[in-house]
């Protein structure tokens, strides 16, 4: 997930509370100074740290839990409240009200801009809205085919000209044709600038005032880190209808000082973006980021990704019942995996369940693309027999399968290795949790549990 070293950090800092025989002042000040050190390390600015940490202190040392909640149980929730509360407690979602609503984005250049228009519109057009997009960006030319190869493979219009350099006629001729086409919402890709706030606010009032948008939104780069914090600042002093959505904190060190830099200008963040898929843009909500962060689960995220799968009959949610409790055959784990793929890097599905956290076994979920395709050869040489018990898998049986499918022993092995890790590390899984799951997912009660 996003920040992976922070949560981490954060959440081995948990799990030694949750280890300790009792709770003292002594370990609550440890525990502090773990977090601290957790913030610093991913950028977060050090008054900002200091203020927070004070925060989680005074109320661990002050506060009384109430009946039936025991003090671990207790810290533990000042922690995720304080940092909610820290990253702006409360979700603000990206609002769809009038046809067509018009949206303009601006950015500084670099920022990721034009790529998060395309997963954007992509998120949109999987909740049902029509949308084109409009390539105003004049200053860079590979912009416009930049974001037409992105989003054509998904049906999504694009309206520009390369050869134009007046990037306001482009804007205001984009949202006209659109708004013949009958479209839910139009999405206005302005040129990115260089460096200063200043000429991106400066541009973004001129073609604001040419196609009077619904809703400005800044793209920032988080792998500034604390520096977004101007940036932020400028545009919402500069527009009363704005939004801000921060990009690359899949991979960056620096994406808790952007993210928290943001937070305390009271900018509203509506998403950000989480990897490199064009379908790896989240939208923005404190309670369910901080839980994910703590290793807590985001049940609502999950149930999102399985229902938009479902949609597209990816997955039934049977079969996801049987992954689930460790009961799965190869065949299974292959199809699993295989439509997990599409909902984003297994890694961080899994994470969305609560208990798993941060202790998934690496080696276990790292299924790239190219060995899926390779585990795929090597299952069709094998027979309905092997495909639904693996545990039949001798050395003379690999060896057959390994012939017949152009592969080695130790690829074959590989396979059945993978297997065995995963219905391992399923089988591991805290039961009671997963029956909570397979509640709120309206799979019934797994059965023994």
């Amino acid at each position: 997930m996003a920040l992976e070293k922070l949560g981490k950090a954060l959440s081995d800092a948990l799990r030694k509370l949750a280890r300790s025989s009792s709770v003292d002042e002594a370990l609550i000040k440890e525990i502090v100074r773990d977090i601290q050190r957790a913030l610093l390390q991913a950028d977060v600015n050090v008054k900002l740290v200091l203020q927070l940490t004070k925060n989680i202190e005074r109320r661990a040392l002050e506060e009384k839990p109430p009946a039936g909640v025991t003090t671990k149980e207790y810290l533990i929730k000042v922690v995720y409240e304080e940092l909610t509360k820290f990253l702006g407690t409360e979700a603000r979602p990206l609002e769809i009200k009038e046809k067509p609503t018009v949206l303009l984005t601006v950015g500084i250049q670099g920022s990721g801009k034009t790529t998060t228009v395309a997963k954007l519109a992509r998120y949109l057009q999987k909740r049902g809205y029509r949308v084109g997009l409009v390539c105003a960006d004049t200053w860079r030319p590979g912009a416009y085919y930049q974001l037409k190869q992105l989003v054509e493979p998904f049906g999504i219009e694009l309206f520009g000209n390369p050869d134009e350099k007046d990037a306001v006629k482009l804007a205001r001729e984009g949202v006209e044709h659109f708004k013949k086409r009958d479209v839910d919402v139009i999405i206005v890709d302005s040129a990115g600038r260089h460096k200063e706030e200043k000429g991106l606010i400066e541009e973004m009032r001129e073609i604001s005032s040419t196609i009077n948008p619904h809703e400005v939104i800044l793209v920032i780069d988080g792998t500034i880190g604390q520096q977004a914090y101007n940036q932020a600042m400028a545009f919402k002093e500069a527009t009363p209808i704005g939004s801000i959505i921060v990009t690359k904190l899949d991979g960056s060190a620096k994406g808790g000082g952007a993210l928290s830099a943001v937070a305390a200008t009271g900018a509203p963040i509506k998403f950000i973006g989480v990897g490199e898929r064009i379908d790896d843009l989240e939208p923005f909500d404190p309670k369910r980021f901080v839980s994910r962060l703590l290793g807590m689960g985001d049940i609502e995220g999950l149930l999102q990704k399985l229902e938009e799968l479902q949609k597209e009959q990816e997955i039934r949610e049977e079969d996801f019942e049987k992954f689930l409790k460790g009961r799965f055959t190869l065949k299974d784990m292959y199809t699993q995996l295989e439509a997990m793929q599409k909902m984003g890097p297994l890694k961080q599905i899994l994470q969305m369940i609560p208990g798993m956290g941060y202790s998934l076994p690496d080696d276990a979920l790292r299924v790239g693309e190219e060995k899926l395709k390779k585990f795929r050869v090597i299952m069709d040489s094998m027979t309905e027999e092997e495909l639904e018990n693996p545990q039949i898998l001798n050395y003379s049986r690999i060896k057959r399968i390994a012939r017949g499918s152009g592969t080695s022993t130790a690829e074959v092995k590989e396979l059945i290795n993978q297997y065995n890790q995963m219905k391992k590390m399923f089988k591991s899984m805290n039961k009671r949790k997963l029956a909570k799951l397979a509640k709120k997912m309206n799979f019934g009660t797994f059965g023994g549990f």
